[in-house]
């Protein structure tokens, strides 16, 4: 096992590559181009400024997130052929500077949604939290304009304004689509896309659906094994797996999240790990906690022991965390400041250590 740090690239992250080298057991970093738009190929020359700056830290960037797929694709419209061109050609020359792994998702429109950015807890700390009825009573327009307030320094990835111009163009496009026509168009683009992982030694991980549950009308179809399973099994490579994320998958109470792992991670299909665990208000509702499995809902050191007994040999990354220690939104992304998600890597860590070690005196 790999131990990643996620970090959205100098002068979009107030987190500072020195930082997360002292992170002690961080190999490296999980970064993108946030600023390229989707559909478009992704310049070589930012690419590898950003692996000689990563380099520079004495950290690795084998692992991308996200290379995001244009709307076109998912909908099977009209110029989505050009997109998958501009998409491989991305997948290639990520090959050429050593990535190995690629996480992206195909979740209609919107990557993910939260009621609330930055909700206080009794300790002191905020965090994220999802309130369905919250999401229920307002508009994909006054959740971004929540969004741009509370989070003033760094827009929010899937959120940004460009996006918000069409949001209703692209709600009304997914209207008349259906579940098997979904499934028809991810294959489409699994088919054109993995021949060319294959041969550039790229692992695909998809990520699941976030929140896993319907919002703003939107097909919510990466949510549990059955998805997970009629996904893999669109293309049968073992280059077309999982981003398996347990706060993703872990916020609906019917998936078994050890059991997920045991069953995709003995087939070698786990590709990289987003752990994070949170507490449930009730059967929809839930915040994001300390990693520790006291902390939530979720049994982190299950979690972990399952990884490790499926010999897990791929990238880990903690997820989101809590905004301590006086961290605010000049000093970090929502979910994502330093200081949380280091004590939840070396959590994993001391967990991965003790189970590794098992019974040894």
């Amino acid at each position: 096992m790999k131990m990643t740090f996620r970090w959205f690239g100098a002068g979009h992250d107030p987190v500072k590559l020195r930082d997360i080298k002292q992170i002690p057991g961080m190999t490296g970093v999980v970064t993108s181009l946030l600023d390229v738009p989707a559909g478009e190929a992704w310049p070589m020359t930012r690419i590898m400024a950003a692996k000689a700056e990563t380099a520079k830290a004495g950290l690795e960037m084998e692992v991308i997130e996200s290379v995001n797929i244009h709307e076109d694709i998912k909908l099977g419209a009209p110029g989505r052929d050009e997109k998958i061109e501009n998409y491989i050609t991305t997948i290639k020359r990520l090959a050429q500077v050593g990535v190995k792994c690629i996480c992206y998702n195909m979740m209609p429109v919107l990557d993910w949604a939260r009621s609330h950015l930055y909700y206080d807890l009794p300790d002191g700390s905020n965090t994220m939290r999802y309130q369905a009825e919250f999401i229920a009573s307002t508009t994909p327009e006054e959740l971004a304009a929540r969004y741009a307030k509370e989070s003033d320094t760094y827009e929010m990835p899937g959120w940004e304004p460009e996006r918000m111009k069409n949001i209703r163009t692209c709600l009304e496009a997914y209207a008349g689509l259906t579940e098997d026509d979904f499934y028809a168009n991810m294959k489409y683009f699994l088919d054109a896309i993995i021949p060319h992982a294959e041969k550039s030694g790229i692992l695909m991980g998809v990520h699941p659906d976030d929140p896993p549950q319907p919002i703003f009308g939107l097909p919510k179809l990466i949510i549990s094994r059955e998805n997970l399973r009629r996904y893999l099994n669109l293309n049968p490579s073992k280059n077309n797996g999982l981003t398996l994320c347990t706060g993703s998958l872990g916020a609906s109470k019917a998936n078994d999240v050890p059991a997920l792992i045991r069953e995709f991670g003995a087939e070698g299909r786990i590709h990289f790990a987003h752990v994070r665990n949170l507490r449930f208000e009730n059967e929809t509702d839930f915040y994001e906690s300390a990693h520790f499995s006291p902390c939530g809902s979720l049994d982190i050191y299950a979690i972990m022991k399952a990884l490790h007994d499926v010999g897990f040999n791929g990238w880990v990354r903690p997820d989101h965390g809590r905004m301590i220690w006086d961290e605010t939104t000049k000093k970090g992304r929502p979910g994502y400041g330093l200081y949380d998600r280091a004590l939840g890597a070396n959590y994993l860590l001391g967990l991965w250590e003790a189970i590794s070690r098992g019974g040894e005196a």
